[in-house]
């Protein structure tokens, strides 16, 4: 190689916006607080704490990239490493990445993606949730939710007109077997002759416009070695060992503007199937239903109710929560919030999805108060 043409090639490689349109964003947002959670044990004892997880929304960095290929066709990447403020350490089972980290290629006929990447099930609550992923929320009832994601993972987003639709499928949905999605299980992947274990489906189909949207979800998780199902209720997860046993979630929601106000309601229809005779399914249907009116364009009250019945466990929760933010400029606010949550005879749901440790006894109700701050760069 030429001396010339070496040092163009290192120009390439050091400077690829001389030869294409091309960025890459630095983004995140920390968020943490202080939360009491009371009989926060058998004994009934309370316990004030940094809250290892979240409050308003999850802590994370990540880099965002985008170089125009010409033709309405673009590469992108999203690298998202998630992370815990109170201890520094690493989300999801300690991956970097743990968040995202997927490439793609976009074009007018919608975006494919390939690598770990959110589910349609976290996508299709990002507007009817009012709460979203807060630490009093449906992550109190049914954590995966709002951490639906998968490893190995072929993704499709496209959308016309107000129409959203969403694809994904994995080939194995936790690969390094860290039980990354809460309450899943560990599930590292397919084998030879087991062409369904650890997989994953999931689709999407919503419409927005600018005063509502509705929506609907399928997501649907295959069974494997050490995969189990937990209804976080107490009771023992329902293992899901077979690559014929299922772990389905079905969903429907929506939301519409009123007088300034954003009102949003929804439903998770989930259903555990299992091949085994002596290890039984179960059922659950899970309702929400939020508002959200800005008072001043500095401060936001949102409120919310949720419901969860498991008719086969026998369980039962009603949660409800009320949340203030106060923004002290466009990228810092500080909040308070305070949730109780009521369980059935033998439930024992936790009031709060900040990191565990706060699971009452069977039939005992809780309270949560969280002050926090969150800023975003």
């Amino acid at each position: 190689m030429t001396k010339q043409r070496f040092l163009l090639s290192m120009l390439a490689l050091a400077s690829p916006a001389v030869f294409a349109q091309s960025s890459v964003t630095l983004y995140g947002i920390i968020d943490t607080g202080v939360e009491y959670v009371s009989h926060a044990n058998a004994n009934g004892d309370h316990v004030i704490r940094m809250p290892g997880v979240t409050g308003e929304l999850p802590s994370r960095w990540g880099l965002r990239g985008r170089e125009d290929l010409g033709g309405g066709y673009a590469a992108q990447f999203v690298l998202e490493s998630g992370f815990n403020v109170r201890g520094g350490d690493l989300g999801q089972g300690g991956r970097l990445f743990g968040r995202q980290a997927w490439v793609g290629l976009s074009s007018p006929y919608g975006t494919l993606m390939f690598g770990r990447q959110y589910s349609m099930t976290y996508l299709i609550d990002s507007d009817a949730d009012i709460l979203g992923p807060n630490i009093y929320g449906i992550a109190s009832l049914d954590a995966y939710v709002p951490n639906a994601r998968s490893d190995n993972t072929v993704g499709y987003k496209g959308m016309w007109k107000g129409f959203t639709l969403g694809a994904t499928y994995s080939f194995g949905r936790d690969s390094a077997g860290t039980g990354n999605s809460p309450g899943q299980g560990t599930c590292a992947g397919s084998a030879p002759g087991q062409f369904t274990q650890c997989r994953q489906i999931s689709t999407m189909l919503r419409y927005d416009s600018d005063v509502f949207g509705l929506a609907a979800a399928y997501d649907e998780q295959r069974g494997g070695p050490n995969a189990a199902a937990s209804f976080f209720n107490g009771n023992t997860p329902i293992p899901i060992t077979n690559p014929g046993d299922k772990d389905v979630r079905l969903q429907a929601n929506g939301w519409v503007k009123v007088q300034g106000a954003r009102i949003g309601a929804g439903w998770i229809g989930r259903n555990v199937v299992t091949s085994s005779v002596t290890v039984p399914g179960a059922h659950s249907n899970l309702f929400y239903l939020g508002v959200s009116y800005p008072f001043t364009p500095s401060f936001v009250l949102d409120g919310e109710v949720f419901r969860i019945v498991n008719a086969a466990q026998d369980a039962r929760a009603t949660l409800g929560v009320l949340r203030g933010t106060y923004l002290l400029s466009v990228r810092t606010a500080v909040y308070l919030q305070t949730a109780y949550l009521s369980n059935s005879a033998r439930a024992r749901y936790s009031v709060s999805a900040g990191g565990g440790g706060t699971t009452p006894s069977a039939g005992q109700g809780q309270l949560g108060v969280m002050a926090g701050i969150r800023q975003s760069f």
